[in-house]
């Protein structure tokens, strides 16, 4: 049913009509105090219990000539994984500080695997009213969730960048939810974004497994002669109180600076996309799904069943 004649639940009119204009929308207090207490504690309770000598000294970059790719990092997409901030690990691989201040994310499956990531994340209620109001996608699959600590001094900036690049579908169909646990300032790396490029800025590369697993790349999916202008516009910061909660649109451009603050700025994100037969996700992107643990449906659908690509459905 179109949004225009259907009960709205927990966006309104002007909200849905701001993120179709803009490529995203921030919902102020989107989770509760004590919601938000719980995901942040929860968060600090990981990085102090979590072993690091069974964790490698995993460093998270997204440059272009450096992307991370090695085995711990291509096969987390079904467990809890650290990887670190690249200030933080000495040439040696020693830390050069606490493990609780040189983690840069945990991820990849927080949302399928600790309760209370689960809860906020495919147990919510007003998630799943928000993801009806949008009628984004038709049959929405949550794939990766993180906590991303963005650390003081060394949380390093992520650069110009839309996620449907790293979460690629035919057609795209990357949707963000992006979860503040703590103040986002602009000293300590709050987001910021490009209006309305999501209109604009076609999907023109993909990050995809190297042939064998031996770790990833980025692939052109236009030539450099058909590669568009970079677009034109002024990036909008977008500073968030704890329990805010920003929607991304996967085509959308956006960045965060390095944190130069004393202060960390923890948020929790994660991702969906639409399932087959209305996009497909094949076995080239980074991220598998597994038989133990496919990608988990947002919204209840009654006579349809999901079946992820490189596990028996229809490939791309």
């Amino acid at each position: 049913m179109p949004t225009s004649v259907r009960q709205l639940e927990y966006l309104t009119r002007e909200q849905i009509d701001q993120f179709r204009r803009d490529g995203y929308l921030r919902l102020p207090l989107f989770l509760t105090p004590d919601g938000t207490e719980a995901l942040l504690a929860r968060s600090k309770q990981l990085l102090s219990e979590f072993d690091l000598d069974t964790h490698p000294r995993t460093k998270f970059t997204t440059r272009d000539d450096e992307h991370v790719g090695d085995d711990y990092f291509l096969t987390s997409g079904d467990k809890i994984r650290y990887f670190f901030e690249e200030e933080a690990v000495e040439k040696d691989g020693q830390l050069n500080r606490p493990k609780e201040k040189s983690v840069n994310k945990i991820g990849h499956a927080l949302h399928e695997l600790d309760p209370v990531f689960r809860k906020v994340t495919l147990e919510n209620d007003s998630m799943k009213s928000i993801v009806r109001d949008l009628q984004f996608h038709h049959d929405p699959v949550a794939l990766q969730s993180m906590v991303i600590c963005k650390q003081p001094y060394i949380g390093g900036e992520v650069n110009e960048h839309n996620d449907s690049t790293f979460l690629y579908t035919d057609p795209p169909s990357a949707l963000g939810f992006w979860i503040a646990l703590e103040k986002c300032t602009p000293e300590n790396g709050a987001l910021s974004f490009l209006p309305g490029s999501h209109l604009t800025t076609p999907i023109t590369k993909r990050l995809v497994r190297k042939p064998g697993n031996t770790g990833t790349m980025f692939e052109d999916l236009v030539s450099p002669e058909q590669a568009p202008s970079k677009p034109e516009g002024k990036y909008i910061l977008e500073a968030c109180m704890p329990g805010d909660m920003v929607l991304i649109h996967g085509n959308v451009l956006h960045k965060s600076e390095k944190n130069h603050s004393p202060h960390t700025r923890f948020a929790y994100t994660f991702h969906m996309i639409e399932s087959p037969p209305y996009a497909q996700y094949d076995t080239k992107n980074w991220l598998q799904p597994t038989a133990e643990m496919p990608f988990s449906r947002i919204l209840d659908v009654p006579n349809s069943t999901v079946v992820p690509c490189g596990a028996g459905a229809a490939k791309a």
